[in-house]
């Protein structure tokens, strides 16, 4: 299996995905509000960016299918659950730090205004 780090940079759609399954399995409409919603609509994804980019992040094993589903009053069966694995946990944590990274070199070079 590969190192978090070897899968670095991770493109923002798939770093945005992993960020919104880390507090909560969703299915893939409520992944688009969510990362919407937590972004100020800054970022939308389409459904095609949504799903070809959610191919990739289970065949690298970074999110996981499961078959656990809401009360069926409350679901739609034609709705597939994700969740984050424990590798994709790891690879998200390891993006945030590299961006973190790359912040604190803008402020150090005076791009970003330093911290009050």
């Amino acid at each position: 299996m590969p190192t978090p780090e070897s899968l670095l940079p991770l493109p923002p759609a798939a770093f945005h995905i992993l960020v919104s399954l880390a507090d909560d399995d969703r299915h893939g409409y409520a992944i688009i509000q969510d990362i919407a919603a937590r972004t100020n609509d800054a970022v939308t994804l389409g459904p095609a960016t949504l799903y070809r980019t959610i191919q990739r992040l289970l065949d690298q094993e970074l999110i996981e299918e499961i078959s656990e589903r809401p009360a069926p009053e409350l679901d739609d069966q034609r709705r597939r659950y994700y969740r984050i694995t424990t590798f994709g946990r790891a690879v998200a944590r390891a993006e945030a730090a590299r961006l973190a990274e790359l912040v604190r070199l803008a402020r150090a070079s005076g791009l970003i205004p330093k911290k009050a």
